[in-house]
């Protein structure tokens, strides 16, 4: 995961500082000095390196620092402020002009991801309320055209192409397109290069003029660190970008890009991708980030992926189950369902504060294993999933021959299944109650079942 190096090697210099009563200016140096190489290691720019230490140490050689009860937690508040003031201090919201439809000119070198993570923009901006279209302007790369189709088609958004006619008049054609059919946001899936030149931006200077986008959004890969800063003030030159989407940020990505662009370019990271699937996107919010780089959890962004998978009615419905012990193995695959659309186990616990993720490394949801758990119960019969105790042996080789499945697997299933039945019987109604609330009330109350 991205930052992964990063929060350790930081992690490393705040623990010299708290095992200290009171702070020095030479211990501030000597913290700032491994904040540096860390940041460097992460391949932040120099400059942008240069610029946040001198203002930590400015701030953190004051006389409230070093004079203070607590003053590595003093040290820390400080470092995570200047995070977030050097990533943009709050999160940029997608612009949308004043005339339907808006247009987003998306564009980015090749192979940063630009032709799927459009798609999942676009997927999200329906899910606020908008009718998006996604325009196919890219005529060079093969199967461009034929990828945005199958994205679209996956997602359920329109596609609109003309095949390998002139890009500018695809984009003027999409817009009107989208006048016609309802369509108020239009995803311009523009061409790119492995190499900017200068035949590419004149080719996306002429749309840009021709269609006047309201936000023209540059997709870079993370994993390419200060390559993608390079990119990224090149195409801000060439085309005043106005917001950039980081993806990779779920792969071994050093975090640099992500620290240095708004420095250098001045423009907001707006969106960042999370990871393949066609959900997984998420805008950017610089405080939050932060928080996980220093080890400090993310739980509003954590809440937000619950309450997106959850339905508020259900989790209710639950939550009475359980405290009623007819907890069903029909209600166990579907938390377990929802446990899978929450996305990877250890991405989620490095979003709770003070839970060590490093300590689950390798804890990821088995997809091979919920397949065949989900395959087991929907052998069963409605009877059977109400009430496995009647499951005999003659029952359960019938289960597994029409899932698949062993005989030892099923019950493996029922052995799980029963263990947790048995949590439930120990959960009183109050302590149910107090477990809803730990888990943040009704809407987030059914998470507790998950891990």
């Amino acid at each position: 995961m991205a930052f992964e190096s990063l929060s350790d090697k930081l992690s490393a210099a705040f623990k010299k500082l708290r095992g200290k009563g009171r702070l020095t200016a030479a211990d501030v140096k000597e913290a700032m000095k491994e904040v540096r190489m860390a940041l460097l290691e992460a391949d932040v720019s120099y400059k942008v390196v240069k610029e946040f230490t001198k203002n930590v140490t400015e701030r953190a050689s004051g006389s409230d620092v070093l004079e203070a009860l607590s003053p590595a937690q003093q040290v820390i508040k400080i470092v995570n402020e200047e995070l977030v003031k050097l990533m943009g201090s709050e999160n940029q919201r997608l612009s949308i002009g004043s005339k339907s439809p808006s247009v987003v000119m998306l564009v980015g070198l090749q192979g940063a991801g630009k032709t799927t993570n459009g798609a999942k923009l676009a997927a999200y901006m329906r899910k606020q309320g908008k009718r998006p279209l996604l325009a196919a302007c890219d005529i060079y790369r093969p199967a461009a055209i034929k990828q945005l189709e199958t994205v679209g088609k996956q997602l359920d958004i329109p596609v609109f192409q003309m095949g390998t006619t002139n890009p500018v008049d695809i984009a003027k054609a999409a817009i009107e397109h989208a006048k016609k059919h309802g369509n108020d946001l239009v995803f311009l899936d523009t061409a790119g290069r492995l190499h900017i030149d200068e035949e590419l931006m004149n080719e996306l200077q002429n749309i840009k003029e021709a269609v006047e986008p309201s936000e023209i959004l540059l997709v870079v890969d993370a994993m390419t660190g200060q390559d993608a800063v390079n990119a990224a003030n090149a195409f801000n030159d060439a085309l005043g970008v106005t917001g950039v989407m980081l993806t990779k940020l779920d792969g071994d990505a050093r975090g640099g890009a992500a620290l240095s662009i708004k420095a250098s370019t001045g423009k907001p990271i707006k969106f960042i991708g999370v990871g393949e699937k066609l959900d997984q996107i998420e805008p950017f919010y610089p405080d939050r980030m932060a928080s996980r780089i220093l080890g400090m959890g993310d739980v509003l962004t954590l809440i937000e992926k619950a309450e997106q998978t959850y339905d508020e009615k259900k989790a209710l419905e639950l939550a009475e189950k359980m405290k009623e012990n007819r907890f069903t193995l029909e209600d166990y695959l579907d938390q377990m369902r929802q446990l899978r659309g929450m996305g990877d186990l250890n991405d989620l616990v490095g979003m709770i504060p003070g839970v060590d993720a490093k300590a689950l490394k390798g804890a990821k949801v088995d997809e091979k294993e919920m397949a065949h758990i989900e395959a087991i119960i929907l052998a069963m019969t409605p009877k059977e999933r109400e009430n496995p105790s009647v499951l005999n042996s003659s029952r359960k080789k019938r289960i597994a021959a029409g899932s698949g499945t062993s005989v030892v697997d099923v019950n493996r299933l029922l052995k799980q299944f029963s263990a947790m039945q048995t949590m439930m019987k120990q959960l009183s109604g109050k302590s149910m109650k107090k477990l809803q609330r730990k888990m943040g009330g009704g809407g987030f109350g059914g998470l507790g079942g998950l891990f």
